[in-house]
């Protein structure tokens, strides 16, 4: 099997060229996940592959990375195949948060008859999950306050990591070998994200070595990162990644 990590969008919340960070996991060129639903995100969804999505993965409840829940709830009620089958995949403590940041408006149809949370199917989770038999693992990271933010790894194969500071021992964990870490960095950081210096302070260069660099402020500090030697992610592009074993250790871990 091929997987690829398709980035819909790499940029900031205020990046609006770049687009809202997002990404697809695909497997043998197939749509297996995408990570965080934007407010544009739908649309590029839908431009990549025609239809809508059939499971989101939430790493946290700003509107730059579920704002597009909203639109999908559209896209999901009135299809008859669809409605009730999206899965949203989120961790539980992001549930209440979720609830009240995209759900709660009072009547989400004109006509009444349902709740937001009729066109999905929810998953609350902890560690991880399984998804199309594969276990995902699920860890908090470092993003305003505590347990608002969890990254996302297929072990063995990739690691987003969703808004954070650095996290080296999460991705000492969750992300070894030769796994892609999809890292949010801007040229500069700040109390909620990574910055350039922070990622060369914390991580080793055999862990630098293996980053994608998304959630940048602009088109000219995408450059930057990249004239530094460092791999960028640019909407629209497709990255190879190394297929997960048959059966992945976290889920060996938490079957035993």
């Amino acid at each position: 099997m091929n997987f690829a990590l398709h980035v819909l969008g790499a940029g900031a919340a205020h990046a609006a060229e770049l687009g809202s960070s997002s990404a697809v996991l695909e497997r043998d060129g197939q749509p297996l996940l995408l990570i965080d639903c934007g407010p544009e995100t739908l649309a590029r969804y839908l431009q990549a592959y025609g239809e809508a999505p059939r499971a989101v993965y939430v790493t946290h409840t700003h509107m730059d990375h579920v704002a597009g829940l909203e639109r999908l709830f559209y896209r999901a009620w009135f299809d008859p195949a669809l409605r009730g089958k999206v899965r949203i995949y989120a961790h539980a403590a992001l549930v209440p948060l979720l609830q009240s940041r995209v759900a709660d408006y009072p009547g989400v149809l004109a006509e009444g008859g349902a709740n937001f949370w009729d066109a999905f199917h929810l998953i609350a989770l902890s560690r991880g999950f399984w998804h199309e038999g594969l276990w995902f693992d699920v860890f908090p990271t470092r993003h305003h306050a505590p347990h608002t933010s969890f990254g996302l790894a297929l072990p063995g194969c990739f690691a987003w990591t969703g808004d954070t500071r650095p996290i080296p021992e999460m991705l000492q964990q969750h992300a070894a070998g030769q796994a892609l870490v999809a890292h949010d960095c801007t040229l500069h950081g700040n109390p909620s994200h990574s910055g350039l210096e922070d990622l060369e302070r914390e991580y080793p260069e055999s862990l630098r070595a293996r980053l994608l660099l998304y959630h940048y402020a602009s088109v000219e500090e995408g450059r930057e990162l990249a004239r530094r030697g460092y791999r960028v992610a640019e909407p629209g592009m497709r990255y190879p990644l190394h297929a997960p074993g048959e059966v992945a250790a976290g889920a060996e871990a938490h079957a035993s």
